[in-house]
């Protein structure tokens, strides 16, 4: 291994800042929220908590949940995290038909359209695939394995995604580069083909979504990064198409003109189904932006900037159904240094309708109202100031995992010479 700055990665405390992240069911069934290690559901049909039965052969988590997911038919719902656990739960009854042992963190997880294959990424650049049986809800399933798929030479992927149509597989990571990937008729054989790399991103690349229709079924790419912009993509050739410039927009510009504006992170980018809209979360902005893509013109442009006024709330995670025009947020963080709440998530939600304005529901207007938001978030109620602190701890936290280290030619040197894979063992 040539980056030492990996093995850094691995040896961190394992208990540091993790954001809090949500995912909807593609028809509202259900609105699942992670804080660290607790995975907490809600059954939106029931209106109640969801219990989760967890008898597959592998170890329990304990560490915090770095990617949830949803599949695109409602059947599975996948979470993986610092634990290096790959939890594959039926998305119905809620049990626990996999667990599977990664030999890394991971980072990223994504499911293909037709439920047959998981695939997560793990801290070292490498993407594993789990290859599935099919669900059998009356049997206790013994653990997977993943076989290796492709690897990012030794760059933490930080984001998964299957294009539409099911041809290829996409992964994103802090190296600026997204690499578009022929999904292969045998996976577990490894994906050999790369049909482009998308080159343009001058910063780390935090999540990736493809906005379609059914009249394009492939769809177009798009990508947020630490560079303040959000990019448009053609897959096939890898052309960037447009890119929408967000710091201004946010009100994160500096005053004095002298100096270049300050660069915000876009941390999540929802699109939203049979739409030409995508919501995007950002970096210590209190709302989200609405932007609207031009399938025809291949362009980006800003439709709304929505704030949450009352409260510090900064969407750590967003999420919205295929079937409804509600936007789902969360805003959180597990094991924070010094708090009295060292893990906790405030849940919200806006309106999409449109043919209307946006509007941010309040907490009765939320389907499932107290109920839901007490199993989501907890009973405690959390103050501003510890919001606020939130906040920039997952601020801190992500730029200290993605951003590129500098180092003097001195310390470079010092590195080289200290590397653990140059030690002899005796």
């Amino acid at each position: 291994m040539e980056e030492s700055h990996i093995e850094e990665g691995e040896s961190q405390n394992k208990f540091e800042v993790a954001p809090a992240l949500i995912s909807v069911h593609p028809s509202q069934k259900s609105v699942a929220v992670t804080v660290g290690s607790d995975l907490r559901v809600f059954d939106l049909i029931e209106s109640c908590a969801v219990n989760l039965v967890d008898e597959s052969d592998g170890p329990f988590r304990k560490d915090s949940i770095r990617a949830i997911r949803y599949g695109a038919s409602g059947k599975l719902f996948v979470s993986a995290g610092d634990d290096k656990l790959v939890k594959i739960w039926s998305a119905e009854s809620w049990r626990c038909l996999y667990t599977v042992c990664s030999e890394k963190r991971v980072s990223a997880v994504a499911i293909s359209s037709d439920d047959s294959h998981v695939c997560y990424a793990d801290k070292f650049g490498v993407v594993w695939v789990v290859e599935l049986d099919g669900i059998n809800e009356g049997e206790v399933l013994p653990s997977k394995k993943g076989a290796p798929l492709l690897s990012h030479y030794c760059s933490i992927i930080t984001s998964l995604e299957f294009s539409p149509d099911g041809r290829y597989i996409l992964s994103a990571d802090r190296d600026f580069k997204i690499r578009v990937t022929v999904f292969p008729k045998k996976p577990l054989e490894g994906a050999h083909e790369i049909q482009s790399f998308c080159l343009g991103h001058t910063e780390f690349i935090t999540c990736i979504a493809f906005v379609w229709n059914p009249e394009l079924t492939q769809g177009y790419l798009m990508s947020g990064s630490g560079d303040s912009t959000v990019r448009l993509w053609d897959i096939t050739s890898g052309s960037l198409l447009d890119t929408c410039e967000i710091t201004t927009l946010t009100g994160h510009s500096e005053s004095n003109e002298s100096e270049p504006p300050a660069q915000v992170t876009v941390t999540d980018i929802c699109t939203i189904s049979n739409s030409s809209l995508a919501a995007v979360a950002i970096q210590s902005f209190q709302g989200t932006l609405l932007l609207s893509c031009d399938l025809l013109a291949h362009t980006l442009s800003i439709t709304k900037v929505i704030k949450i006024p009352g409260e510090s709330f900064i969407p750590t995670s967003i999420s919205v159904s295929t079937s409804t025009r509600l936007l789902w947020m969360v805003s959180g963080a597990s094991n924070l240094p010094g708090s009295n709440h060292p893990g906790f998530s405030r849940v919200r939600a806006i309106s999409l309708v449109e043919t209307e304005p946006s509007s941010i529901l309040e907490d009765e207007q939320i389907p499932g109202g107290s109920k839901l938001l007490e199993q989501l978030q907890g009973k405690v109620a959390i103050e501003e100031s510890v919001m606020s602190a939130a906040a920039e701890a997952v601020r801190e936290a992500m730029s200290s995992l993605l951003m590129k280290k500098q180092y003097s030619e001195e310390k470079r040197e010092f590195r080289k010479r200290t590397r653990n894979d140059k030690k002899t063992t005796q």
